[in-house]
């Protein structure tokens, strides 16, 4: 999947679960390490990087 449809993807998961975005592509992500779909997992995770991406940097 190409940089701009993992973009894509992490902004309509945003829009559609606000906060809950970050945790449920975490969690797809797991399950499909665990059901042994490394590809499907990458997909994820890169997912899960545009979405920590997209909230910037953190405040302490």
């Amino acid at each position: 999947m190409h940089a701009t449809e993992i973009q894509a993807h992490a902004r309509k998961l945003y829009e559609a679960m606000g906060s809950k975005a970050l945790v449920e592509a975490a969690q797809k992500a797991r399950a499909f390490e665990s059901g042994g779909k490394k590809d499907d997992a990458e997909t994820w995770r890169r997912i899960e990087a545009a979405l920590r991406q997209m909230q910037g940097p953190r405040s302490t």
